[in-house]
């Protein structure tokens, strides 16, 4: 039987792995790599460097192409499915590469359960007919390393936190909760909270150019734009990540 293996590898700093991604690493056959384009080929090259320092084994590397997601569909929940259905068919020409005994890996940013698509994927493929084991090897989160590298708790003493995205932080402030973490803006939504609510942002968490701004909206909303499109402009790529934290 051909088994999978799923393998956080943490927001960005190759020293994020633990101790079980390491010894999964060198049992893997096979690596899957999602080809994003020039523009995110230094995650790829991250991803490698990751290999070069943890594995000691042979191994293969193949490349798949990661389908573009039509991000101005008017239809956001259609146009994230028929990606990812895209994205199943790539992944699904990878894992058939396989011989019967061979163990293959997805390296996933961060960890597999949040905001990743390759464990449903995975069962999309089994739904398929295909066959293969798979197992899970978690991560730490970006939201693990933002709280860390702003020495903050994600949570308060008997207070519940909600993650969410920038996309339904948009749509209002959610209810009954007064901390919220938030991924996936491309449009900047805390600039629009009160003023008043306290903001911890982090940009290439773990990483060489980590950039960390901190404070109340009201006071640090329009560095975080201005930095953020700074950045974003020069590499070509961005991924961040903020937690908000109303009194």
């Amino acid at each position: 039987m051909r088994k999978i293996l799923v393998i956080g590898i943490g927001a960005g700093d190759p020293d994020h792995l633990t101790v079980q991604a390491v010894k999964a690493l060198n049992t893997v056959d096979v690596f899957f790599v999602l080809d994003k384009g020039e523009v995110k080929q230094e995650l790829v090259d991250l991803r490698q460097s990751i290999l070069d320092a943890h594995v000691t084994r042979q191994y293969r590397v193949l490349e798949g192409r990661d389908p573009e997601r039509d991000r101005t569909a008017s239809d956001y929940v259609g146009a994230v499915d028929d990606w990812r259905r895209r994205r199943a068919d790539v992944c699904a020409e990878l894992v058939s590469s396989l011989g019967p005994d061979e163990v293959g890996a997805f390296l996933v940013w961060g960890d597999p359960s949040l905001y990743d698509s390759t464990l449903p994927i995975l069962e999309d493929l089994l739904a398929r007919g295909m066959a293969f084991e798979y197992s899970v090897i978690p991560g730490i989160t970006s939201v693990a390393a933002l709280t860390a590298a702003h020495r903050v708790n994600l949570n308060r003493t008997g207070r519940p936190v909600q993650i969410t995205t920038g996309r339904r932080l948009a749509s209002g402030w959610p209810s009954d909760v007064d901390d919220v973490a938030v991924m996936l803006d491309a449009h900047c939504a805390f600039a629009d909270v009160d003023p008043d609510v306290v903001v911890y942002w982090g940009a290439y968490l773990g990483m060489p150019d980590e950039t960390l701004i901190s404070g109340r909206v009201g006071d640090v909303a329009d560095r975080i734009v201005a930095t953020r499109a700074a950045l974003r402009a020069e590499k070509g790529w961005i991924m961040d990540t903020y937690l908000l934290r109303r009194s």
